[in-house]
């Protein structure tokens, strides 16, 4: 029986606790004298208005804060996307030009190894490096 009588008071402690904590809070994050927002149980209406207020207030502050922090994701992403596109032009380029140097009989070596899903052997990965440099030496050089 005598904890039930305490409980009310103990309850009504913890709400004013936490009325207290909810204007420190609020009044920190808007940088406002929390003085200004002290709770009256006399005009309880305007109260209420006014932590709806508040509340609102601290809402937009969140939002303009997250909207900051994507338009900062997205110029990292635009930025990433921008060195992605460089390096894929660098590597068409690259590949453009191995084709270019390839011998027919190689190009219809990988074609092959592609359709079988078979990865390159070491004699042959060494057979294609070599076939290169042979048309060079036979002075087909290339043409630009």
């Amino acid at each position: 029986m005598n904890a039930q009588c305490c409980r009310p008071v103990a309850m009504d402690l913890g709400v004013y606790q936490l009325r207290h904590f909810s204007i420190s809070f609020l009044s920190s994050l808007l940088g406002t004298d929390s003085s200004s927002l002290r709770l009256d149980s006399s005009s309880s209406g305007a109260s209420v208005v006014a932590i709806d207020n508040k509340i609102e207030q601290a809402m937009d502050l969140v939002k303009s804060h997250l909207m900051y922090a994507v338009r900062e994701e997205v110029e990292v992403l635009k930025e990433q996307i921008k060195e992605l596109i460089e390096k894929n032009s660098q590597l068409e380029q690259e590949n453009t030009l191995l084709k270019t140097l390839a011998s027919p009989e190689q190009l219809a070596q990988f074609q092959a190894q592609l359709q079988t899903g078979s990865p390159p052997s070491s004699s042959q990965s060494q057979g294609t490096a070599q076939q290169p440099a042979q048309p060079a030496s036979q002075g087909s050089g290339p043409s630009a």
